[in-house]
């Protein structure tokens, strides 16, 4: 993974480099001497030739950006949940409650000290992705609700019958506002499938989430565990998020030309979770 940094500005902000800085002004100030402000740029330079083109270096601080695009990561998704409607609150929450739960089971049942890796962080890229994956489905959702499919096919049945007595030159006009109406016609279609799609696969991580932790809580040996099936999981999200990423540019076509009506502008429900009350922390 690439990184944009400058290994030469971070190695300027290394507080070592700043406070060393520091004390060669404080040493020349003190001595009234330029001597230790020659020793401190000299100091420097080789410093700045030396340190940001040093191999270690460069992966502390890309280690150290990592965990900042991580940290940054985090807090703009716990502000989106906060966007959400409660009951779609709800299933993030859940679900995080879930994922917890799966970890304790493990430990319990196989008195482990910790959850093994892939378990761990596959769970919690699951847990990334409905939340993302949600935000997505929300606002499509909101989005088809902003518009009134009955009127465009209302506007379609009356062109097709001003065809039939529409002049030459009216006609050409009327044909390519069909074409425009049909096309929006179709657009909608297109993004209501998407919506389908999208609440599909957020059930689908809802219930792998239910089975991990039935076999966690059933499993004969830790190595039972290694028979789920996260790739297959992750690799379905990953499809999914490509889909709407190519379907996102139907949205600025609507938004600009759509005509709304009273009946549009309902508020579009929230995801309703297929899970319902929390589960009782299984005994075996």
């Amino acid at each position: 993974m690439k990184y944009n940094l400058s290994y030469l500005k971070e190695a300027l902000k290394e507080p070592l480099n700043i406070w060393s800085m520091v004390g060669f002004t404080a040493a020349a100030a003190y001595t009234q001497s330029p001597i230790p402000l020659a020793m401190g740029a000299l100091l420097e330079v080789g410093y700045l030739a030396v340190v940001p083109a040093n191999s270690l270096y460069r992966r502390v601080v890309e280690g150290r950006e990592i965990r900042r695009l991580r940290e940054q990561r985090e807090r703009l998704r716990e502000d989106l949940i906060k966007t959400f409607e409660p009951r779609e609150r709800e299933a993030v929450e859940y679900l995080r409650w879930m994922k917890n739960q799966i970890c304790a089971n493990y430990k319990k049942f196989t008195r482990a000290r910790e959850v093994p890796v892939h378990i761990d962080s596959n769970l919690q890229i699951a847990w990334e992705s409905f939340v993302d994956l949600l935000d997505m489905y929300r606002r499509r959702k909101n989005h088809l609700h902003t518009i009134n499919r009955q009127v465009i096919q209302n506007q379609i049945m009356q062109i097709e019958r001003q065809l039939q007595q529409a002049d030459a030159p009216t006609r050409h006009l009327q044909e390519r506002n069909l074409d425009i109406l049909r096309q929006r016609l179709k657009t909608f279609d297109d993004i209501e499938k998407s919506v389908k799609r999208v609440e599909a696969q957020l059930q689908s991580i809802e219930n792998f989430f239910g089975l991990v932790n039935d076999q966690v809580v059933t499993m004969p040996t830790p190595e039972h565990i290694a028979s789920l099936d996260f790739d297959s999981l992750l690799s379905g999200i990953e499809m999914t998020k490509e889909f709407l990423e190519e379907t996102s540019p139907m949205f600025g076509a609507f938004d600009s030309v759509l005509e709304r009506s009273p009946a549009s502008l309902s508020t579009s429900e929230p995801y309703n979770s297929a899970l319902r009350q929390p589960m009782k922390q299984t005994e075996r």
